[in-house]
């Protein structure tokens, strides 16, 4: 049975050693049970240990609970923190700031959201870049996101289009153009990626996968061949 980690606010250095050599300890089970701890009673003398421990631990439901630890603790402590991780050269560290940022929903880091962000050749890096977009961004600017995102239209394995494909439906019926322009790519893999997200964003309960088949379809056969196709299965 692991040890429960519990705070004592009437002894803090030795409370605060504790819980930071919980946080980096082997086991994960502890490491989670500390980060719920620490998010539990929020306490600022930990922010530069949530943000070190975010950008090195490898267990994604760790990372996530540090992450809501750290939207225990006021925003106005913690986003100019977060922010400098952005600029890391770990690539861990720019996820899962941008993830943090994502959880707190503070409009106003839209403006520390990037091209190169959007772009990033790590792809969590970018996928995590575009779910926190799309939760930032106004809604004046929401068509100008939609062009940026469409050029990565085509990009990476299933799980990257996935990710993709629901940050273009979740900006709505702005994207429409930009995904009709990117459906008559001569790229057939833009054109089916650009089709299956425009048949998502027209009906959401069709799975992502019976889409993608749908637009590759529709891309070998035309349009019309495909929807003639369609009608004899019927």
């Amino acid at each position: 049975m692991q040890e429960v980690v519990s705070i004592n606010p009437t002894n803090r250095t030795p409370h605060h050693a504790r819980l930071a050599g919980a946080l980096s300890a082997e086991d994960s089970s502890v490491r989670l049970q500390a980060a719920l701890a620490v998010g539990s009673h929020p306490d600022p003398g930990f922010l530069e240990t949530l943000v070190e421990r975010c950008a090195v631990e490898p267990d994604f439901f760790v990372r996530d609970m540090l992450s809501w630890a750290l939207t225990r603790l006021s925003p106005e402590l913690t986003l100019p923190r977060i922010r400098q991780e952005l600029d890391s050269g770990r690539t861990r560290a720019r996820s899962q700031a941008l993830h943090t940022l994502s959880k707190i929903g503070d409009e106003s880091a839209w403006a520390w959201i990037t091209r190169d962000m959007l772009r990033d050749t790590d792809d969590e890096v970018a996928r995590t870049a575009w779910r926190v977009a799309v939760v930032l961004v106004p809604e004046e600017e929401k068509k100008d996101l939609a062009d940026e995102l469409v050029l990565q239209l085509g990009r990476g394995d299933r799980t990257v289009q996935l990710s993709l494909s629901r940050a273009l439906v979740d900006l709505g019926d702005v994207t429409r153009p930009a995904l009709e322009k990117a459906a008559a790519s001569p790229d057939p893999a833009v054109a089916a990626h650009a089709t299956a997200t425009e048949l998502l964003r027209q009906n959401p309960e069709t799975g992502f996968d019976a889409a993608i088949d749908e637009a590759k379809r529709a891309v070998i056969l035309g349009p019309e061949r495909a929807a003639a196709a369609k009608t004899t299965e019927c």
